[in-house]
């Protein structure tokens, strides 16, 4: 089962693409390897990603009384393992210096270093308590009680047959390693403060990109731990996630407007530089959903009735607005399961119905009545 975050099937932001993108805190290529100083005591290190063309996770190492506490962990490749000690002993510090990680959700890239460093050294691993679902269906497929990944159920109900096939053929379907999958030290319900040294770091839980997805905001730096809720080039991916959630846009557009009340605050995302301001990349990633909604619409009452991979391939994907059947089978995928999210936000605002059919949920758009 793969969790990964974006492919880069999602529409861009406003500013550079992310492939281009250059932090701030770094002066260089936001992916460039290095413990790079965000604030006093508080430093990015971008760690690799294997098959993402995102090409690296921002990890964040927060200086505290008798330690470090890292929000996120990576994902437990080799090449990612070391140079997170190499960089953490650039500012004095080893895996041993670890005492807490802070996940922001449970995608691989995100929880699976986290869990396997947490355990060896000691350090208390914290996950949103909404993704234990996901867990224990992990660990289900883990111990054979599942036969394929769940995943391929959803794009089957996306409406594409072909790409689950494709996904089921030793590719982004494989079924997971359990040793990458434990279950974290401690959950975290609803919203709390973690103390770190002298900082006060919230809690917000934020569903949409995962069910237990969590950022975490120090207002008095004046900074949102933002992970993958908050992008400041790309838009986070919806619908990737198992156990499949009924509303996944709904909730990501209710939690961005949640953020969007907080203090106006410097991004620190888990992909791409270093951002100046949340309320402006909320303002941006509403109206991109908006814009997607009213293609969506459109879509649908041309066809009159038609599967999320259908109305999929009426859009354009990516900010070079790529035909949908040029896509890789990944990102074919990924774009499928987000056009379901976005179909199902239609009919919750009562502007589409749905009709499960044999090759998928079958949506059609609400005839205006005078």
């Amino acid at each position: 089962m793969s969790q990964t975050s974006e492919q880069g099937t999602q529409q861009q932001g406003s500013g550079v693409s992310t492939g281009k993108a250059i932090s701030p805190d770094s002066g260089r290529h936001w992916a460039d390897e290095g413990a790079w100083k965000v604030a006093d005591g508080i430093f990015r290190i971008p760690l690799p990603l294997p098959m993402d063309a995102l090409k690296a996770v921002n990890v964040y190492a927060i200086a505290g009384d008798d330690g470090f506490t890292l929000v996120d962990g990576g994902w437990a490749i080799p090449q990612a393992r070391e140079i997170l000690d190499r960089c953490l002993r650039s500012v004095g510090a080893g895996f041993g210096d670890i005492k807490r990680f802070l996940v922001t959700h449970v995608h691989r890239d995100h929880y699976t270093m986290a869990r396997v460093l947490g355990s060896e050294v000691g350090a208390d691993v914290a996950l949103g308590i909404e993704e234990k679902p996901a867990l224990e269906l992990l660990h289900d497929a883990s111990a054979g009680g599942i036969e394929e990944s769940p995943f391929l159920a959803v794009l089957r109900t996306a409406g594409a047959g072909e790409v689950a096939e494709q996904w089921g053929d030793g590719g982004p379907g494989e079924l997971p390693k359990s040793t990458d999958w434990a279950f974290p030290d401690t959950w975290i319900e609803g919203d709390r403060t973690f103390t770190v040294g002298a900082r006060t770091l919230d809690a917000v839980h934020t569903p949409g990109h995962t069910p237990g997805h969590y950022v975490f905001a120090e207002q008095a730096e004046g900074v949102l731990f933002s992970g993958d809720h908050v992008l400041p080039t790309i838009t986070p991916s919806i619908g990737f996630t198992v156990p499949a959630s009924d509303q996944p846009l709904g909730e990501f557009m209710a939690s961005l407007t949640r953020v969007r009340t907080l203090p106006d605050l410097r991004i620190l995302p888990a992909h791409g530089p270093v951002a100046p301001s949340t309320h402006q990349r909320v303002d941006e990633l509403l109206a991109h959903h908006e814009h997607r909604l009213e293609q969506c619409l459109t879509s649908l009452r041309s066809r009159g009735t038609a599967t999320a991979h259908l109305v999929a391939g009426d859009l354009g994907w990516t900010r070079h607005e790529h035909a949908y059947d040029t896509l890789d089978a990944f990102s074919m995928g990924m774009a499928a399961m987000e056009t379901k999210a976005h179909l199902e936000l239609l009919e919750a605002r009562a502007l589409a119905t749905s009709a499960n059919h044999p090759d998928g949920v079958v949506f059609a758009p609400v005839v205006e009545t005078d």
